[in-house]
């Protein structure tokens, strides 16, 4: 996979302007008609109307579009006249229009032709100009197989208006940047990231003077901000082919600005004699994800990251062989300082490092119902599935051949024991805080709480303690100690 990826053309074929016909079967069927009407609208209102972007690109590959994009000649105030409802708060000449597919809220975007000039910000242009000409406009774009746009002539065949080749790219399977790649970069340094990310999602080539020009320029990547690398990152993680994706950054030299903390882990050998690791801890970290079986990028990216913290504590133990005491701790904490970094969410964040942080969770067969109560109480019920997702993509990871040991397989099955229904909660005890308030004669107060988890502690050990009779006289007891 990633040797696809990194196949490159010493000469690349390019086209002079094209138009012609391209038919597409069921095409009327795969693009909705509420799509079809904001097209045939604009047309009905006497102005040029086209599909761009990815969802041409996507057509083309028979992929679903997630985004419709559609470029006009008219600008953003008269598109406002024939559509009253929609709305632009942008400088660009983007055009939202509200419409509902099937059960889902879309927003179709409709741009005016532009022009751009300057970009001393490395994102975004200096100054933005109406367009007189389509041609102006996919001028402008990032990679070929994104500057073909779309005419609807007639039923079930359609106009491409491809000038730059990309239509012969999407068949060649590969990227390849709009016109000169040394300016598209600096121009938009995001367009780095863009083109590891779609050629992850596609399963393409990156043409061989759009990626010597990608290293080149890597380091403009400083310039864009941590929440549109983040979720670039997350789209490739989100791909079928995630760790190709990641080795693309690292041999662009974009990893080393994203996350250098990763990086780290190159030379960190984890061979020790009679255990299963055979690599460093780079390439762990990233064979694990390969290995990993949610789909979920967040679980993938906490997977990537989980021996993030071996080289911080990497020491040698009597005999000279490499340990690496509590490197869950510290991964926790260099993973905290990441998703600070990259603007990831709270709730987002929380669960990185609770994965992280718990990773090396001990299975045996002589554990009691009481510590597999406690280990999901610690990490929580939602997170049961992704913990055990890491862990058989670290034991894949590192070198094993199956994905769970029989150990593993038993944990996992005294775990879906204890959630049928559901595990026990301090909830489900025989008394609570108004039975504690009564016997003790005490107001409300901590001594109340501190009494109830003493009795839940005792309880969960052993569930037959869960009666009246005996909590009671157990409040009684710990009552004389807390209460004055």
């Amino acid at each position: 996979m990633r040797s696809l990826f990194l196949d490159v053309f010493s000469t690349c074929h390019f086209f002079i302007k094209v138009i012609f016909c391209y038919t597409i079967t069921n095409m009327a069927n795969v693009i909705p008609d509420q799509v079809l009407k904001v097209y045939k609208t604009l047309e009905e209102n006497n102005f040029a109307a086209y599909f761009v972007g990815g969802s041409v690109r996507d057509l083309i590959l028979k992929r679903k579009v997630k985004d419709w994009d559609l470029n006009t000649n008219a600008t953003p105030e008269q598109i406002l006249k024939v559509f009253p409802k929609g709305f632009y708060d942008n400088t660009f000449g983007t055009v939202g229009i509200p419409t509902k597919i099937g059960k889902e809220e879309y927003i179709i975007e409709v741009t005016t032709y532009r022009t751009e000039t300057g970009y001393k910000d490395r994102r975004h242009p200096d100054k933005v100009s109406w367009g007189k000409t389509l041609e102006e406009d996919l001028s402008r774009r990032d990679f070929t197989i994104n500057a073909i746009a779309l005419k609807v002539s007639e039923k079930n065949v359609f106009e491409l208006i491809d000038l730059y080749g990309g239509e012969e790219d999407l068949r060649k399977k590969i990227i390849r940047a709009v016109g000169d790649p040394n300016l598209r970069f600096k121009e938009d340094a995001l367009r780095l990231l863009r083109a590891v990310r779609i050629a992850t999602e596609l399963e393409f080539a990156i043409e061989k003077k759009t990626w010597e020009k990608i290293i080149e320029d890597s380091a403009l990547i400083k310039y864009i901000s941590a929440e549109r690398i983040k979720t670039e990152l997350l789209k490739i993680l989100a791909s079928d082919h995630p760790y190709e994706g990641v080795l693309l950054l690292q041999d662009c030299g974009l990893l080393g600005f994203i996350l250098p903390e990763l990086l780290e882990g190159i030379g960190v050998s984890m061979v020790r004699p009679g255990r299963h690791h055979t690599t460093d801890v780079f390439t762990h970290n990233v064979l694990s994800l390969k290995f990993c079986p949610s789909k979920d990028p967040i679980v993938r990216f906490a997977t990537l990251l989980h021996d993030i913290g071996k080289p911080k504590v990497a020491a040698k133990d009597e005999e000279g062989y490499v340990i690496f005491h509590n490197h869950e701790v510290a991964g926790g904490r260099i993973a905290e300082k990441i998703c600070d970094r990259l603007k990831f969410s709270r709730k987002e964040k929380e669960k990185i490092i609770m994965l992280i942080r718990w990773h090396m969770f001990s299975v045996n067969e002589n554990q009691t119902d009481a510590a597999i109560r406690r280990f999901i109480r610690k990490i929580g019920v939602d997170n049961v599935k992704d913990m055990m997702d890491l862990r058989v993509a670290d034991r894949l990871g590192g070198g094993t051949q199956t994905a769970e040991s029989w150990r593993l397989k038993l944990f996992k099955e005294k775990i879906e024991e204890q959630l049928m229904p559901a595990p026990f909660s301090i909830n489900e005890m025989a008394v609570d805080g108004n039975d504690v308030m009564r016997i003790l004669k005490i107001e409300p107060g901590p001594v109340i709480g501190k009494i109830l988890n003493g009795l839940f502690a005792e309880v969960d050990e052993d569930l037959s303690r869960n009666n009246r009779a005996y909590l009671e006289k157990r409040i009684r007891e710990l009552g004389k100690n807390l209460v004055k």
